[in-house]
């Protein structure tokens, strides 16, 4: 058996939350980003024996756009899968069952899914330093009983929350933009996951491409990339009513 480490992870929290669960599976692990552009995930084929975390954020309560397409190229052959989407403490709505939709269709067999916490990849002072050591302990744990499931050679599906149709997605609008600090490094053309940073000149965004994502952010190693105040000082205030109180990963299996 291969454990396989699926995941579309802009900014970094939603890879911690997957790599707690591949830590305590105790398994050779084989990691797919389906962040990278570059990757032909039509070639990712997976067998009946393998067992995949599969982990992504979500946006606005849905799976992204660009996550969904890649998870659809991956061959799954049966292999036994544990989803896990990940947000930043307001809701997640649709995604786990719209994951679940994709999942299957790509061959996986579901056996246990996750919702968990990690910092807000925009406003990040909600949900900050999570997943935290009691969200590891939690997530640990379940790993335990999900090895324990997959031993017992039990491959009955969870019942998860959410509606079909999904909710209508939509963008958040909200484009890093340079500053003086930027280099041309290009390194944030690199990352992007949807190629929406020119890489002639990385000054230049194609705003209609730009998912919000973040991950220009997260990589530029000068800093030099940032989200208008204004608008961040805005959506934190539309968010700190849903998103204060601290909620807890809900585990399904």
């Amino acid at each position: 058996m291969k454990l396989y480490e699926i995941a579309f992870s802009p900014t970094g929290g939603t890879k911690k939350v997957s790599e707690i669960l591949t830590g305590a599976m105790e398994s050779e692990v084989v990691s797919v980003d389906l962040t990278d552009s570059q990757t032909d995930f039509h070639t990712v084929e997976l067998t009946q024996e393998d067992v995949a975390i599969i982990s992504v954020p979500s946006y606005g309560g849905r799976v992204p756009a660009v996550a969904a397409e890649r998870l659809s190229m991956i061959n799954g052959n049966g292999a036994k899968a544990v989803l896990v989407c990940v947000y930043g403490n307001r809701a997640y709505e649709d995604t786990l069952i719209e994951l679940q939709d994709i999942a299957k269709q790509a061959g996986f067999c579901i056996i246990a899914a996750i919702a968990a916490i990690a910092e807000h990849s925009i406003a990040r002072q909600f949900a900050s330093g999570r997943p935290d050591t009691q969200d590891s302990q939690q997530l640990s744990d379940f790993a335990k009983q999900i090895k324990d499931k997959i031993v017992s050679a039990n491959t009955s599906a969870p019942s998860l929350p959410g509606n079909r149709p999904y909710k209508k997605s939509g963008g958040s609008g909200i484009i890093p933009k340079p500053n003086k600090n930027c280099t041309k490094c290009g390194i944030c053309a690199k990352e992007c996951p949807v190629q929406a940073i020119s890489k002639e000149n990385p000054k230049e965004v194609d705003e209609k491409a730009c998912i919000s994502c973040m991950r220009c952010i997260s990589v530029c190693p000068h800093s030099a990339r940032k989200v208008n105040p204004v608008m961040l000082s805005a959506v934190g205030l539309a968010l700190k009513k849903v998103c204060s109180d601290r909620k807890d990963c809900e585990l399904f299996i």
